[in-house]
């Protein structure tokens, strides 16, 4: 292993152990918080410039797909198990559930830019290639330990831990959404277009299906089956997501000359 890759990996590392610690003290909606700091403290040990760690607006095209995506995965998601009568939901509040969904979207950005973006697509992404990563290495690197950052939090963390036997398919899907904000990254050079699309998925993933073992609005049956993170017609939808971002435009670039560490 590069001496240049200690670093990163050695970030990695805290945050995972810091999240399942607050994973297993029930502290699961908070873990991502630890992240704000731990990124400024290692955005500083290692003297990215703001380039690197993508803060910028970046190509503002890449903005088109960042929206249109998660909108269109998530309808399609939820009219999967509406035509398979796999919708068990009462009489639901739409009005709260709309209200939820569109707040945790809009607001979610700058949680989910300061947090989990800027740790994973800005210091670990920068850091990768300050070491001497290509671009697609990058991607698959990070959105390896992105999905190894995840796995407490539906296992340790109580009354959101999935049965063993969902596990893999949530790990599945936690690897390819961190693919699809990584494509984004790739394509825009920013990390304001990964935090818009992720926010957007939380948003409307978490009121409509619920996260972990905790069912959303629509109360999908069974969850397995088509859950957007935890199922399989989740990872089908986001596998094509996924396709479609990378199938877009010339990717020759992605193998070129990376970023060479400067230590």
């Amino acid at each position: 292993m590069p001496k240049a890759e200690h670093l990163p990996l050695a970030g990695v590392a805290m945050a995972i152990a810091v999240a399942a610690t607050m994973d297993t003290a029930g502290l699961t909606m908070f873990s991502a918080l630890p992240l704000l700091p731990l990124t400024l403290i290692l955005w500083k040990m290692q003297g990215l410039d703001r380039g690197e760690m993508g803060l910028s607006w970046g190509r503002l095209s890449g903005y088109i797909p960042a929206v249109v995506a998660p909108i269109v995965a998530v309808s399609g998601l939820a009219m999967i198990p509406y035509l398979a009568g796999a919708v068990h939901m009462g009489q639901p509040d739409w009005d709260h559930i709309t209200r939820n969904a569109i707040l945790g979207s809009v607001f979610g950005i700058p949680g989910t830019l300061l947090t989990e973006e800027r740790f994973f697509r800005g210091w670990l992404w920068g850091s990768l290639r300050r070491s001497g990563r290509h671009p697609f290495p990058t991607l698959l690197i990070s959105s390896f330990l992105f999905m190894l950052w995840h796995i407490s939090a539906v296992t340790l963390a109580g009354d959101f831990a999935l049965p063993p036997l969902w596990i893999p398919v949530f790990l599945c899907n936690a690897f390819l959404l961190g693919m699809i904000w990584g494509a984004l990254r790739l394509r825009t050079g920013s990390v304001v277009a990964p935090a818009v699309c992720h926010s957007l998925w939380n948003g409307l993933v978490y009121p409509l299906f619920g996260f972990g073992s905790h069912q959303g609005a629509l109360a999908v049956d069974p969850g397995w089956l088509y859950g957007p993170e935890s199922g399989l017609a989740g990872l089908v939808t986001n596998i094509l997501v996924l396709r479609i971002l990378l199938g877009r435009g010339d990717t020759t670039s992605w193998w070129g000359a990376p970023r060479t560490s400067t230590a």
